[in-house]
């Protein structure tokens, strides 16, 4: 017998793929920050720069729509 996976993931497993990518961003956001800081960027400089992070924005975005359909699955 095979597993065929579904086309609709599971609340569990979207909170899965929530937790490791929230872990990702994290640690590219540290990164960033520690990059900026070893630059000797000022703060705000480091703020700006994450803010516009194309790779931050598109986690951020991938986040907030697994975080949707979550509450899809969970209603």
């Amino acid at each position: 017998m095979t597993n065929v996976p579904s086309d609709t993931p599971t609340a569990q497993e979207l909170q899965e793929s929530i937790d490791e990518l929230s872990a990702y961003r994290n640690r590219l956001y540290q990164d960033v920050v520690n990059l900026g800081q070893k630059l000797r960027l000022s703060q705000k400089k480091i703020d700006a720069t994450v803010a516009e992070h194309p790779e931050l924005q598109k986690i951020d975005a991938i986040l907030d729509q697994l975080a949707t359909q979550k509450k899809a699955t969970e209603s």
